[in-house]
């Protein structure tokens, strides 16, 4: 879903057949200002902006996207009549929070991180939100992994159930896929991650593995493979992540910086 598309969405589903409030309320020009009361990473600048523009309303951003705000910062100033302020109130909130609750997740695994790997995103994303989700995992700094099923081959333990011979399946994708399109197995063993390495894989995800198990699979790389990437996915947080680092893996993969991102504390002012 474009920018664009997205804030006319949003707004319907908040508007529906229209504002009651506007049946009776009179509408001057006004200003309101977005006010932090928590602290936070700002992001959804562009689909903020969005939204304003479809009700006439004007943005002054007091902060960019991907900026640190405290409590009691002033964010934006909305400028325009007052129905269409008040038209546009929880619709902004809403975008800006639901951004800025996962860049400050992404920011939290990528300080982390310490440079050291790359942090992914996932998959797990709302329906209809993931270009949305993934920019804003964006903001906080981490890269975003495969945006679909049509940028990377991922063979999932689903699709291994169906693949008798791994290694005639990969050199047949190859010949099927884009050229720039990478081939990326999800093994849960060591045994498995050699199968795949041996098949052609690009990339190697490590999925829910043992430490010690994972150490195992990026020695075999670093002795026989070193073209391939090791990645490592399932329940990796804040508190486990170094001894993930201290593997030597290229990159960890979690789903958690979007859909167990929080909200912060953010609030829209009345101003005439």
């Amino acid at each position: 879903m474009g920018i664009e598309e997205f804030a006319k969405a949003v707004l319907a589903e908040d508007i529906g057949r229209g504002d009651l409030f506007e049946r009776v309320g009179e509408s001057r020009q006004a200003a309101a200002k977005i006010v932090a009361k928590s602290e936070g990473v700002l992001a959804g600048q562009p689909y903020a902006d969005a939204i304003a523009a479809q009700l006439g309303l004007k943005v002054s951003w007091q902060k960019n996207d991907g900026d640190a705000f405290g409590e009691g910062d002033i964010i934006a100033y909305v400028y325009g009549e007052s129905i269409a302020l008040l038209k546009a109130e929880r619709s902004l909130l809403n975008t800006i929070l639901h951004a800025s609750g996962i860049a400050i997740k992404a920011k939290e695994f990528v300080k982390l991180s310490g440079g050291k790997i790359k942090v992914l995103d996932t998959r797990k994303t709302r329906p209809g939100l993931r270009v949305f989700e993934k920019y804003a995992a964006r903001i906080g700094g981490v890269i975003n992994h495969r945006m679909g099923l049509d940028d990377c081959l991922m063979l999932k333990d689903t699709h291994l159930a169906t693949i008798e011979d791994l290694g005639s399946f990969v050199q047949k994708a190859r010949k099927a896929i884009p050229f720039t399109a990478k081939i990326e197995i999800e093994c849960e063993s060591f045994a498995r991650a050699k199968e795949a390495m041996e098949a052609g894989a690009d990339i190697i995800m490590c999925d829910n593995m043992e430490i010690e198990e994972i150490k195992r699979v990026v020695e075999l790389r670093n002795e026989q493979f070193s073209h391939v990437l090791i990645e490592a996915s399932g329940n990796i947080t804040p508190a486990n992540i170094k001894e993930y680092i201290d593997t030597g893996i290229d990159a960890i993969s979690s789903g958690s910086i979007v859909h167990q991102a929080v909200w912060p504390d953010i609030s829209m002012k009345i101003e005439l």
